[in-house]
């Protein structure tokens, strides 16, 4: 047989593969560099010289004969690795990478306590949308990252905000890289289910904090304004933004969401984590104070993902409401001891954690309402994909309209609708939801933009320091949350007069709101604000050109 015979007979194609074969492939090895120059790989088939024909017919270079295992070593381009890994026979191993035994591949859990999994077996993969990651970077030569499950590559853009330059963003830190494979991980497990929530995404990375994961406010406004500038060019349709700064004046005051104000406003929506500085009230950061954004908290199943029954809400998870009275965050989603990607060699929170470095693939354990938001984001591209008409607004309508709230055994919540938002996501839910409306009513983002009107939201006090929600019965934080019970997560609550605790009321007097939204213990902006006039804060914050003010991806927690 001819060796072009011999290529097709083997079924060598470029244009078509099976997804789970291309990935049954690489559970061989732990493929940890993908480079657009050619790379060193093994190719075994049947035998030395018919491999060696065929790796030579797809171009690649032959640099050994290894006639003892029936294989050759090559030097083969991204492409030419695709096209062989096609055939059912052929066995491709990275040459630099390989590891013995290859080890087990875990399920990362959280894809299936949303729902995403039931999604995926529909053909839904989060194909056509595109989901940008303002961040410290991504790893981005990982193949589980950079390649989606039909091996096309997926990063189409990087951007550098710190030195305002499109190009290689590279992550020094692990915060960004973890929260990428959360969403977008195309890697299968030993049982064939995907890593991420959303694997054919097509992804922008934009690299915003550094090493340390720190980053100032005008590198994250940066960031912010390139995404909007480039929002038509890549068809950019959500954001990931897994970071915080403490709160220091109202939420339309804040130059970073003034800028996340107009992402949303421009049609892209927002996920933004609640911060880990729970469990008291009043700890969501910036920007997930930002009441048009969907904040997102954090469950924990406790370490048993097959029993619901001890899932609880996570002790770090940041409440709400916020400094204007909104409810937040609007949902949770699983955030503890969350698998991903992490380059232990690299990135600085492997090295600064190593006991959570997993002994396969470079994956590692990681908790916090970041990961939790990635989850959200990861979700929020399967609705697109099923339903790209779908604005901002509506996706968070239908987010949190098919969430499921925490209740106890009374079928009574088990947690305020300040810590748990509508409950937990559902991302087979909100595709089958058909509402639409329920989402940031009464409020208008241009006027509040322009500064003609701004917001507050049902939240108030009472005399004993309790928080609830005016106008509504039944929904108060109390006291004696204990976080080592669990709760069902049920569909079967029925919120009193639907989502009017989302609805908001308009803000009179630049700082105190005709309703009584006067918050005890100094919760009241006072005189000494200069909303105007460079953002002069009391306590000493000073918003001058440079806007170097710091916020930061949110820090490490325990376990959970």
């Amino acid at each position: 047989m001819n060796c072009r015979a011999l290529f097709a007979s083997i079924g060598i194609y470029f244009f078509a593969a099976s997804a789970a074969f291309v990935f049954g492939v690489y559970d061989e090895v732990d493929v940890q560099t993908v480079v657009d120059s050619p790379a060193s790989y093994i190719i075994k088939g049947e035998s030395t010289k018919s491999v060696g024909e065929v790796v030579r017919l797809a171009g690649g270079e032959v640099t050994h004969e290894l006639g003892i295992i029936n294989a050759v070593a090559a030097q083969l381009s991204d492409q030419q690795r695709a096209a062989l890994a096609l055939h059912s026979t052929i066995r491709i191993y990275a040459d630099a990478t390989l590891k013995t035994a290859g080890g087990p591949k875990p399920d990362a859990e959280h894809v299936r306590l949303i729902g995403a999994d039931q999604l995926h077996a529909q053909g839904i993969h989060g194909d056509g949308v595109t989901v940008a990651v303002l961040d410290t970077g991504m790893w981005y030569s990982h193949n589980h990252i950079k390649r989606d499950l039909f091996e096309n590559n997926k990063i189409i853009v990087e951007f550098d905000a710190g030195n305002g330059k499109e190009g290689h963003a590279k992550d020094g830190h692990g915060h960004g890289t973890h929260l990428t494979s959360i969403i977008a991980s195309s890697q299968i497990s030993d049982n064939g289910n995907v890593h991420g929530i959303a694997p054919n995404v097509n992804l922008v990375n934009i690299r915003a904090f550094g090493k340390e994961g720190e980053g100032s406010y005008a590198d994250v406004i940066r960031g912010l304004d390139w995404l909007v500038a480039n929002k038509n060019k890549y068809d950019i349709r959500v954001v990931n933004l897994s970071f915080s700064a403490k709160p220091q004046s109202h939420y339309w005051d804040d130059p970073i969401n003034q800028a996340v104000m107009a992402v949303w406003q421009a049609g892209i929506v927002v996920v933004a984590s609640a911060g880990n500085g729970g469990p008291d009230p009043m700890t969501v950061g910036v920007p997930g104070n930002v009441p048009y954004v969907i904040t997102v908290g954090a469950t924990t199943d406790s370490y048993t993902p097959n029993d619901p029954s001890d899932d609880r809400l996570a002790s770090f998870s940041a409440a709400g409401p916020t400094h204007e009275g909104f409810v937040k965050p609007e949902v949770v989603a699983p955030g503890g001891h969350m698998l991903g990607i992490m380059d232990d060699g690299n990135h600085n929170i492997a090295k600064q954690h190593p006991e959570w470095v997993q002994e396969n693939d470079r994956l590692y354990v990681m908790s916090g309402t970041s990961q939790s938001a990635a989850v959200v984001t990861g979700a929020v591209a399967l609705l697109l994909q099923a339903k790209p008409w779908l604005t901002p607004d509506q996706v968070k309508c239908q987010l949190m309209s098919s969430a499921r709230p925490a209740v106890d055994a009374n079928g009574q919540l088990a947690y305020s609708v300040f810590q748990q938002g509508a409950g937990m996501i559902n991302a087979l839910a909100a595709v089958q939801s058909d509402n639409y409306d329920c989402a940031n009513r009464g409020m208008d983002i241009n006027l509040d933009m322009s500064g003609q009107l701004h917001y507050g939201g049902r939240a108030n006090v009472d005399e004993n320091g309790d928080y609830y929600i005016m106008d509504l019965d039944g929904y108060l934080w109390t006291d004696g949350y204990l976080w080592t019970n669990g709760y069902l997560w049920t569909n079967g609550y029925l919120w009193t007069d639907g989502y009017l605790w989302s609805d908001a009321h308009m803000w009179t007097d630049g700082s105190v709101n005709a309703d009584g939204y006067l918050w005890t213990n100094g919760y009241l902006w006072t005189n000494g604000y200069l909303w105007s006039n460079g953002y002069l804060w009391t306590n000493g914050y000073l918003w001058t050109n440079s806007l170097t003010e710091t916020a930061g991806v949110n820090a490490w927690v325990d376990q959970e």
